[in-house]
């Protein structure tokens, strides 16, 4: 899902096709790293950082409706030039919606782009948002079984699709007293990573590395035994340690972290799905999914009741569902998919 820093939607410890994995383990070992790197990816990391440090800087000083107003534009640009990514986001909206003709879905990614740029642009500006600014911006489904489930003090494990701006969510559940802990890839450059997890810890996010830390399961479970709230973006995992799922009619493979977690600590499992309605973005509490009674397949069944949550709420708001890269075993190259054929 992706732009450096956002959380890692998978299997802690899983590598992602967006970020580049960070081998180092302490500040020598990374500047040891950064005297190999070619003068090319010096360029392109210093690069990185600037832009988002510029995004960080500009979008902050500009008024709500001209930083919103200047994404927009940004995301009509790159829909219009159709770069791969807009491709690959009508080609995922087809499996959502097999009835919709050309324009339908130019019309759906082309919201989907806006609605994909403005999840950046509040990202940018969050930090600037109190409590109560938060609070006001978020309209919940479900509350209540959100709530009763971190009353029992069995921890809550809540995986997201990439729907919407999770962030925000999470900065939503610490506004309400209720803090995150999640999991991050790290990315290069380091200098970056470290922003973006003390952009997310101010807003009450802890985020855990992937990698070159302490074993982030380890970590995720002792906060669910303390009756803490874990939130992991989970709806894609073409890894041979992915889940194979139905979804949309397709295979496809997801991340067996949540329903492991959940198995592990007896945490209550909630699938949480998330959608924009004018200035508000929309959360919405699934129903705690729980595996059948004597079950010997617990974490592939649970990992399909999660994906047919995200499925009801992708098909509500397919506009929202931010997938701009290859998610079906069909769409995969061959070598890939013969590759995962084989580790069945």
């Amino acid at each position: 899902m992706i732009a450096a820093g956002r959380p890692a939607a998978e299997d802690p410890g899983r590598d992602r096709q967006h970020t580049e994995r960070h081998p180092a383990d302490s500040p020598a070992a990374e500047s040891r790293t950064a005297d190999r790197l070619s003068f090319p990816l010096r360029l392109k990391y210093a690069a990185s950082y600037r832009a988002y440090a510029a995004g960080w800087k500009v979008l902050r000083l500009l008024p709500a409706p001209a930083a919103y107003g200047l994404l927009r534009l940004g995301a009509d640009l790159v829909w219009r030039r159709r770069l791969k990514g807009v491709r690959r986001l009508e080609h995922n909206l087809a499996r959502v919606r097999p009835d919709a003709g050309p324009e339908e879905l130019r019309r759906l990614s082309r919201a989907g782009m806006r609605s994909y740029f403005r999840y950046w642009c509040e990202a940018f500006r969050l930090p600037d948002l109190g409590p109560d600014d938060i609070r006001g911006a978020v309209v919940t489904h479900g509350e209540d079984e959100f709530w009763a489930a971190m009353r029992s003090g069995r921890g809550v494990v809540a995986p997201l699709p990439h729907m919407g701006n999770w962030d925000f969510a999470g900065a939503w559940a610490a506004a309400n007293g209720a803090p995150v802990t999640t999991v991050a890839e790290r990315v290069r450059p380091e200098r970056l990573y470290d922003r973006f997890v003390a952009y997310r810890a101010a807003l009450g996010i802890q985020v855990l590395a992937a990698t070159g830390g302490p074993d982030p399961m380890r970590v995720l479970a002792d906060r669910l035994r303390e009756g803490g709230l874990v939130c992991l973006v989970a709806d894609r995992d073409l890894s041979a340690r992915g889940v194979e799922v139905d979804f949309f009619g397709e295979r496809t493979r997801m991340p067996a972290g949540p329903a492991a977690l959940a198995l592990r600590t007896g945490a209550i499992l909630l699938p949480v799905t998330l959608w924009y309605d004018g200035p508000t973005m929309h959360v919405r509490f699934h129903p705690a999914v729980a595996a059948p009674p004597g079950s010997r397949q617990a974490i592939r069944d649970l990992t399909q009741q999660i994906a047919d949550a995200f499925a009801a709420g992708i098909a509500e708001h397919p506009q929202d569902w931010h997938m701009l890269q290859r998610l079906w075993i069909a769409d995969l190259e061959p070598a890939h998919r013969a590759d995962l054929d084989r580790r069945r």
